[in-house]
């Protein structure tokens, strides 16, 4: 039921270069009996099986291919961008490929796994102060472009329109495809919100009765690496707050908790921000008679693997979504 996206045209099966493998992620049947009754449909939309392992990989290609269409990315310039991890990641791996060098400015308390990753990709690492998080690492990225204009292309994937319309032009129109169109509600973490703004725009034009949910942390300081809590952050100029039908927080502790029982009663590994994302998913299935939900999961566990969390006192799920009622 994949659509073909515009990622990979003109490609066999045989010859297709790891570029044209972003996208057509698929959608996995979540069912757990103690968590969801019979009557509402789960998919989770497994971003990590992009070849960068993240959601990142849809934007930054739109992104990079728009700098070179406009001339504004060429031979001699550094790509340069803030990251909280795999954005840049995308950033390296695809930079190298075409043949740019890349620089990003990255809060210092990213995890471990993600700058190793970056460190083994070739890009430059400029550390920022952890405490003002991404909107730290974009004012350090755009002093730096001010400083050298000529040197840089700076694309900002936290306001570049390219990013939502990846979302717009391909994950969306895959969700609507995979769920034979019976989609009711859309469950999606907001970091820079262009997956959001993408996906949710393409699905209420398609059809305005389906349910859009945003996923945020409930506090400023959290530590669900890749969400934001946008009351205490610059928004991203393309985000519409108005576009969501609801809006979710989360408990840091509730989305760990939730992340352990998923491993070790699923053998299913997924980033804290598709755990906060896939909780709000079963919170809002709970309140159901019936529908089918798809939770955007950004990145798999991978990442993280060196993260606290998991070597926390495992609590039954229950308690987490409970307490976070």
């Amino acid at each position: 039921m994949n659509p073909k996206t515009s990622f990979a045209p003109g490609f066999s099966p045989v010859e297709r270069d790891l570029i044209s493998l972003i996208g057509n992620t698929p959608l996995l049947p979540f069912r757990d009996e103690a968590l969801l009754h019979n009557g509402v449909s789960f998919y989770l939309k497994a971003e990590w099986y992009n070849p960068g392992g993240s959601v990142k990989d849809r934007p930054v290609l739109f992104i990079l291919r728009e700098g070179e269409s406009a001339g504004e990315l060429r031979k001699g310039k550094t790509i340069l961008d803030a990251t909280s991890g795999n954005g840049g990641i995308s950033y390296a791996w695809m930079g190298g490929r075409m043949g740019y060098p890349v620089k990003l400015c990255i809060p210092s308390n990213a995890s471990t796994e993600r700058i190793k990753l970056l460190q083994i990709l070739g890009a430059e690492l400029v550390f920022t102060d952890p405490l003002e998080g991404t909107d730290g690492a974009r004012k350090v990225a755009e002093s730096l472009r001010h400083e050298s204009p000529d040197d840089f292309f700076y694309p900002d994937q936290y306001g570049n329109p390219a990013n939502p319309l990846s979302h717009y032009t391909t994950t969306g129109p895959e969700i609507w495809n995979q769920t034979e169109k019976n989609i009711t509600h859309f469950v999606c973490g907001l970091g820079t919100t262009g997956t959001f703004m993408g996906c949710g725009r393409f699905l209420k034009q398609v059809n305005p009765e389906i349910r859009l949910l945003t996923v945020e942390p409930d506090t400023p300081f959290h530590g669900l690496e890749g969400l934001k809590y946008q009351d205490a952050t610059s928004p991203a100029g393309f985000y519409d707050p108005l576009l969501a039908d609801e809006h979710c927080y989360i408990r840091t502790e509730d989305a760990y908790d939730l992340l352990r029982y998923l491993a070790r009663k699923h053998g299913l590994l997924v980033g804290p921000s598709s755990g906060a994302a896939i909780l709000a998913g079963i919170q809002t299935a709970k309140k159901l008679k019936e529908g089918t939900i798809v939770v955007l999961c950004p990145d798999s566990a991978s990442r993280y693997l060196s993260e606290r969390f998991w070597q926390a006192h495992f609590t039954e799920v229950q308690h987490a979504l409970d307490s976070s009622k």
